[in-house]
This record gives structure tokens, sequence and C-alpha cells, in this order.
């Protein structure tokens, strides 16, 4: 194989030779202008111009903003052909992070806009038993239900079920519950909050808004029963061992109900 030479030698010399001799010129020019100020002024325009088309861009899906360090800044759904804003931009820069929907506020939203109309009581002076086999008794310290276990069954709770329709198609069954013989009805609070009796002057023809608390979506499977509150979907009434009667999602506390 052919060896390439030493360029900075001659064959049969031993003695180095500069092939770019000091006084000869260099081929790549060593002198450099400034930039003048109307260059970079055309510069600097140019930039504006540039970003301003960035800020223009449109989407036709959900637009995700996430910075540098993988924060969700914005997330919104854009109107097809609506520009990135200005403010979408500086969130980008500056980390602006947004407060993110909450869905249970969304849900209690939608729910609010519902009305339930009073049809009929379809169960009167029934009882609830839990999985323990509690009664549901009025707490006499308190306001509240409380789940126990009773030796007197005369003193267990009797309720009377009313039903409603919505005004939302679905294939939910809304219903109140009622203490037999009294106005008091069962009213829902929030997680681990205890159920309220609501005292109403009559049985309610309408339900809506804030008194969607009154409202519970019954279920029924095989010999179980489950009340699921309209004004807050993903609780249910529920007990727990000598305990009043609450709102929870579901274990530890017992969901489940018989009728008697």
């Amino acid at each position: 194989m052919a060896k390439v030479p030493d360029l900075t030698t001659l064959p049969g010399d031993d003695h180095s030779v500069d092939i770019f001799p000091s006084s000869k010129k260099s081929f790549y020019t060593t002198s450099y202008h400034s930039l003048g100020e109307t260059c970079v002024d055309k510069l600097m325009s140019r930039s504006t111009s540039e970003t301003s088309k960035t800020s223009k861009l449109t989407f036709k899906e959900s637009l995700v903003l996430v910075s540098a360090n993988g924060k969700t800044l914005k997330k919104r759904r854009l109107s097809f052909n609506q520009p990135i804003s200005d403010d979408d931009l500086e969130a980008i820069a500056y980390d602006l992070e947004e407060e993110p929907i909450k869905p249970r506020s969304a849900s209690r939203l939608l729910q609010s806009n519902v009305s339930y109309t009073y049809k009929r009581i379809i169960q009167k002076e029934f009882a609830l038993n839990d999985p323990l086999h509690q009664s549901i008794i009025q707490d006499p310290t308190s306001q509240y239900l409380k789940a126990t276990s009773l030796t007197d069954q005369d003193q267990e709770v009797k309720f009377d079920m009313g039903a409603y329709i919505s005004t939302k198609e679905d294939s939910k069954f809304p219903v109140t519950l009622r203490i037999s013989k009294t106005h008091l009805f069962v009213s829902a609070q929030e997680e681990d909050g205890p159920v309220l009796l609501k005292e109403m002057p009559e049985t309610p023809k309408t339900i809506t808004g804030s008194d969607t608390n009154l409202i519970f979506f019954w279920e029924s499977h095989s010999d179980m029963n489950y009340f699921t509150s309209a004004a807050h979907p993903e609780l249910l009434i529920a007990t727990k061992e000598d305990s009043v009667v609450h709102m929870a999602r579901g274990l530890p506390s017992m969901t489940e109900f018989q009728i008697s």
C-alpha cells in the first residue's frame, strides 16, 4: 500500500522545509469587519418578526404547553384557527403554572343544572341493615343517624323512598330517603361527613341546585342496595361499626344495605 508522504519533508532530504513561508500570504483571509448598525437592526427586526409569526401558529386539537422542567403550564381546548396568545408564550418562558381543572368541581357544576321531578312513594316504612347486621337509629345525643346493633328493633329508623325522574337522559334511578311519618330527609355531605337530616315543609315536587343533596341514585344487586349521592357522585351512604352514618367511597366503610 502506498504511504502518504509527510508534506513538511521533501523526499531524500534530512531537513524540514516550510511549505507555508511567513512571507507568503495565507490562502484564507484574516481580515474581519464588524457588522454595521443597519445590519444589526435588520437582524433584530427579523428575529422579532419570526417571534411574532410563531405566536400565530394554530392547532385543531387540545393544546398542552409544557415547560423545560416538565411542568404542565396550560391545558385547554382551542377552537379551529385560534392562535396561541402572548400569554401562552409567556407561560412557557417563565413557568407560569395554572391551577389544574378539578373533576369534582366540574361534576358538581353539571349536576347543579339537572332538575328532578317527584313521581311517587315506591317503598314505605322499611329499615336499612348493613353487612354487620347493624340497624340505623337516630342518635339521641345528636341530630345524626347512627349504625348500631339492636336487641329492640322498635328503635330502628323506618324510611320512605320517593321516586324522581331527571331531565338528564340516563339509566340511574334517583330517589329520596325520608324518615317515615316526618318531614326529615336524608341529605348528603362531603366525604367522611355525617349525613344530615334536613327538614322540608313538604315532599319537594322539584329538586335542583343546592337541594340536589337530597337525591340519591338507588342501585340493587342481589339482596344488597347502594345509595350514591347525586351531588357527590363518587360518594355513597356508608356505615362503620357503631358509628354515625356518613358519606364514603368504599372500604374501610361499608356501603351495602339490606332493605327489610
